[in-house]
């Protein structure tokens, strides 16, 4: 295989200082018909694929698209992560091929279908005893074997093990004084009076 410092040698010994192709060849030792293609092209150079190709895991895309199809539907928490896609492969349809595979499809196959759009973060450092960090959210359970949207509610309390989820369901929930016990305070209670 030719270096590129070679092939580089070859173009400018031709192009700048006129060399003919039959002195090149025996100053570097390359057959002419070598010489001719390498004057005739352009330099190799390293490209992405524009696809890669998946041998092993070709057969089972159509089945992991349409699972993160349908996680578009559902809430983030509820989502597939391509490990658990991996492991729902292997057990459901006998896949044979390697785990890091999956992923890398998994990765682009999320932002080709819009389900990894990067947020900004803030973090957050409440005072203990003084501030309790909120968590609001939205699942689906299954309450009385019937699918039902349902929201969560979770405070929490730096410094402390303690913590509450309150679920409510509809999709407007109004909240009145709900007390939790708050562990780093002389009152006993914290107070949230809001209506959404």
């Amino acid at each position: 295989m030719i270096r590129m410092e070679q092939y580089s040698f070859i173009r400018t010994a031709h192009r700048v200082y006129g060399k003919s192709i039959r002195q090149i060849s025996r100053e570097t030792g390359h057959s002419r018909k070598t010489i001719r293609k390498i004057l005739c092209q352009e330099p190799y150079v390293y490209s992405c694929r524009q696809r890669q190709p998946y041998p092993v895991l070709a057969p089972y895309l159509p089945i992991i698209d349409n699972w993160l199809e349908e996680d578009k539907s559902r809430p983030k928490k509820q989502r597939h992560t391509a490990r658990r896609i991996y492991h729902r492969l292997v057990r459901e349809h006998g896949f044979t091929g390697c785990e890091s595979n999956v992923r890398h499809y998994v990765r682009g196959a999320k932002v080709r279908l819009g389900l990894n759009v990067a947020k900004a973060f803030i973090p957050l450092e409440p005072e203990c005893g003084r501030e309790a960090e909120v968590d609001w959210g939205a699942a689906t359970a299954i309450i009385s074997g019937e699918k039902m949207p349902i929201k969560f509610f979770c405070p929490s309390f730096p410094g402390s093990t303690s913590c509450a989820a309150i679920l409510v369901s509809g999709s407007r929930p109004s909240w009145t004084a709900i007390s939790t016990p708050l562990p780093f305070s002389a009152a006993s209670t914290l107070s949230w009076s809001m209506t959404t």
